[in-house]
């Protein structure tokens, strides 16, 4: 959903620790990352052989690979989400459990400007970055355009329809899930606001997770990716393209956000990606801004 940007707990500043820490600027799911971190903090264990069709650094980590979503096999896994098992599954994989996310206090006060610090404008963007990586059945996204009101389920194919009725990636620069980085910097509002309410433990528990590592091929992912933001798949000869935040890291990393915050959160993403229908997604890979209005492509998601 977002990064934080903060340094780990115990984590200084000084010279010899920024040789060992890595800076990173990443897209998580679709929001950008910026944090340092130690390496020590993520453990990456040994790679289990799967092939999902993406290359790297799309694929991120291959220890890690596995747990992402696969392409679906049947219309009934579209925008179905993970539910809470899996969802506490993965987490375990990761390195987190439902003890290491924010209290019900700190995500409430977090979501709705309250705690110490608190900003409205800014829990409004966090909780639409939220809203807009668990766009899956039941949590539909609403959009106005010309008037009309139209709903739409599309986190399966990594992409989403803005307020506005553009359809764009997740990772679009005009998206939300963009914008936050402004937020999450170092220095900024996310950082000081998790200092000052509570929530050292769960930044632990985030930076010793699979998070530090895949934060790092998601980085290398969207600096490649230009203006569309979309990935290409390719399995068993067959190409097509996904919207970035259904990249195996970007997915990862969006997870472990979003289970820190709220663990049911997480529950929400999307179980596979479904490939963007060829037409869509040469639409959007031409258009200057990444971005097409929703109502001429629609009649293609139904």
């Amino acid at each position: 959903m977002y990064g934080i940007g903060l340094t780990s707990p115990g984590h200084q500043r000084g010279a010899g620790a920024r040789r060992r820490g890595i800076s990173v600027l990443t897209l998580v799911g679709a929001c950008l990352i910026s944090l340092s971190v130690p390496q020590a903090a993520s453990s990456e264990p040994a790679a289990e052989t799967v092939d999902t069709g993406f290359e790297i650094p799309f694929s991120g980590a291959p220890g890690f690979e596995h747990l992402a979503p696969t392409q679906l096999t049947s219309p009934d896994q579209l925008n179905q989400p993970l539910g809470q098992q899996a969802a506490d599954e993965i987490a375990a994989q990761i390195g987190l459990d439902s003890g290491d996310a924010l209290s019900e206090q700190q995500y409430r006060d977090l979501v709705t400007g309250g705690g110490v610090g608190g900003s409205r404008e800014a829990a409004e963007i966090i909780d639409e970055c939220a809203r807009i990586l668990t766009n899956t059945n039941g949590r539909a996204l609403y959009s106005t355009n010309d008037g009309n009101v139209t709903s739409s389920v599309l986190a399966s194919y990594g992409l989403y329809v803005n307020t506005s009725g553009l359809l764009e990636s997740p990772a679009n620069a005009d998206a939300p899930t963009r914008q936050v980085n402004s937020l999450i910097a170092p220095g900024g509002f996310v950082g000081t606001w998790m200092r000052n309410n509570g929530a050292t433990q769960t930044l632990a528990a985030l930076y010793q997770s699979a998070y530090t590592v895949q934060a790092v091929y998601g980085f290398a992912s969207q600096q490649i990716s230009g203006t569309a933001q979309l990935v290409t798949n390719t399995k068993a000869g067959v190409s097509s393209e996904v919207g970035m935040s259904m990249a195996p890291p970007l997915w990862i990393v969006n997870f472990a956000l979003l289970y820190i915050l709220k663990p049911s959160l997480a529950a929400a993403m999307p179980a596979q990606w479904a490939p963007i229908p060829s037409v869509v997604a040469d639409a959007v890979k031409s258009s200057p801004t990444g971005q097409v209005p929703f109502s001429d492509y629609a009649s293609y998601f139904d």
